[in-house]
């Protein structure tokens, strides 16, 4: 599974998780033309292109067909913001249960910037972070400045290690991260059908932010209960940046120091 481990910690453990794509979309009461609000899982290439099934912890980890989609699972937005979604796009994002308690205005622009997130390869949990997503489609207004926090998990699990109560406080554990705020972005996901290696993702506002979400009693019963769930796991650490006069975003190596906004 995957989120609880991707928060921040001092030493280098981390998860992969399946759980975000039985929370579907959340209106939040919002009736508008412009709003889509379908529940949204992956594509089978067999099936009509228009009907989107919604995976649960088995059929995630043992997909019956091949994958063509998997969606970022965006933190929903403060209340008073409403839902803002991309009508265009002929694949929304997940938004989590949970509402942000706060986002700052760049931070703000980057959630709808990441409507557009996506693997840009098939082959996301082998080529090296920058390569794995489609970074160079994301734009946010020329004149906004701003850097966050990444962290990138790449696992393998143990054959027979049970998903279900570490898939159900995995669930828990990043509803209790989006509450206590900072985390803009959680996306995951499926196990290379040959090498059995995934990948998984969180954007955070800072790195105090990660870090505090690894204090939580939700996230720490995730912990004990995924010690023995993996053969392997890297946790990777990484800078994203928007500069002023450039719409483009670009991935760094993290140095240690807080992101600067």
């Amino acid at each position: 599974m995957g989120f609880t481990l991707i928060h921040d910690l001092a030493e280098p453990v981390s998860l992969e998780s399946p759980h975000p794509l039985d929370i579907g979309l959340v209106t939040d009461g919002t009736d508008s033309d412009d709003l889509d609000v379908v529940g949204l899982g992956a594509i089978d290439t067999e099936r009509d292109p228009h009907e989107l099934p919604t995976f649960n912890s088995k059929s995630l980890t043992n997909p019956p067909s091949t994958v063509l989609y998997l969606p970022p699972l965006l933190s929903s937005l403060p209340h008073e913001l409403g839902v803002l979604l991309h009508t265009s796009l002929e694949q929304q994002p997940l938004l989590s249960e949970t509402h942000l308690p706060h986002i700052d205005p760049v931070s703000l622009s980057l959630h709808k910037a990441l409507h557009h997130f996506r693997p840009a390869t098939p082959y996301y949990a082998e080529v090296p972070y920058d390569e794995a997503f489609n970074w160079s489609k994301l734009e946010l207004p020329e004149n906004e400045e701003r850097e966050w926090y990444c962290v990138a998990f790449r696992s393998k699990r143990l054959p027979g290690s049970d998903s279900g109560p570490l898939y159900d406080a995995d669930k828990l554990a990043h509803e209790e991260a989006v509450l206590n705020g900072g985390l803009i972005m959680y996306w995951y996901g499926v196990p290379d059908p040959e090498t059995g290696m995934n990948l998984a993702t969180c954007i955070w506002q800072s790195r105090k932010h990660a870090v505090a979400a690894s204090s939580g009693p939700h996230h720490i019963r995730a912990m004990k209960l995924a010690a023995a769930s993996y053969e392997i796991y890297t946790l990777e650490r990484h800078k994203l940046r928007k500069s002023r006069g450039e719409r483009g975003v670009t991935i760094e190596p993290f140095d240690g120091a807080e992101v600067v906004w």
